[in-house]
This record gives structure tokens, C-alpha cells and sequence, in this order.
């Protein structure tokens, strides 16, 4: 089954990451399979913009510049309006203490950027996806 089949079309899905090499293929792969796809390459102004487009899930970075990926995390957790959209980590840092603190803010998943594709990270955002939905209904 091909990631196209798995994620609707027409999901909103908002990346947070500076790096625009990383950024960009995402972005190209999710607008090939037909997702809406929000970007901010900053921590600082992230949370708002979630709040206003209300995305179906968030892919966030760590290390970002102005707020990093923990601060936005918490303040989309905190927010009753925000804090049931699913929010899946991307980094280098795989420290397992980045990972607890990730868990412990409410992270639906933690994923190292280096050792994934493009295709696994959509993968991942499907799987998500398709949890967040049995949940809810």
C-alpha cells in the first residue's frame, strides 16, 4: 500500500523546520498525495499559526530559531483549542532524554531525522493519522 492511500486527501498538514532542504522535500512529497501542507521555519510564531489553520497533524523540529520545538510542543498542549492534534517530533537529537521530555509533553511520536526517508516520515504521519482518527470516533 503506497503512502497515498493512506493519508486523505485534503489533510491539513503543518511542518515546523528550519532546515529548508528537509522542509522542501516534505513539503513536495505530502502536496504529491494530495495533503494541504502549512510551513514555518521558526518556533516563535508556530503556535499561533496551528492555532489559527488547525491543522490535522504537525511535523516539529527541535532546534528551531526564536522558540525550539519543545516551547512550541507545550504551548500547543496547553492550548484546549490545540492540544489534541497529533504532534510528531523530527530530529537529529536522540539523546533519550529529548525523547522522555517529548513523552512527557504529549508527543504522538519521536522520529530521528537521519535515520529516515522522506517516505518513512509520511509513513509515520498516515499511521498517526489513522490513530487520531479511531480515537476520535
Amino acid at each position: 500500500m503506497n503512502e497515498s492511500s493512506k493519508i486523505p486527501a485534503n489533510t491539513k498538514v503543518f511542518i515546523v523546520e528550519d532546515d529548508t532542504f528537509i522542509s522542501s522535500l516534505l513539503v513536495k512529497k505530502f502536496e504529491s498525495i494530495g495533503a494541504i501542507v502549512l510551513t514555518s521555519g521558526s518556533g516563535e510564531t508556530s503556535a499561533a499559526s496551528i492555532k489559527k489553520e488547525m491543522p490535522n497533524i504537525v511535523v516539529l523540529d527541535i532546534m528551531l530559531p526564536g522558540a525550539d520545538g519543545f516551547q512550541v510542543l507545550q504551548q500547543i498542549k496547553s492550548d484546549p483549542e490545540t492540544k489534541n492534534i497529533p504532534v510528531i517530533m523530527l530530529s537529529n537529537l536522540s539523546e533519550k532524554v529529548q525523547i522522555e521530555k517529548a513523552k512527557k509533553y504529549g508527543v504522538a511520536s519521536f522520529l530521528i531525522k537521519a535515520t529516515l526517508s522522506v517516505d518513512e516520515i509520511v509513513e509515520e504521519v498516515a499511521k498517526q493519522l489513522k490513530v487520531e482518527t479511531m480515537t476520535r470516533g
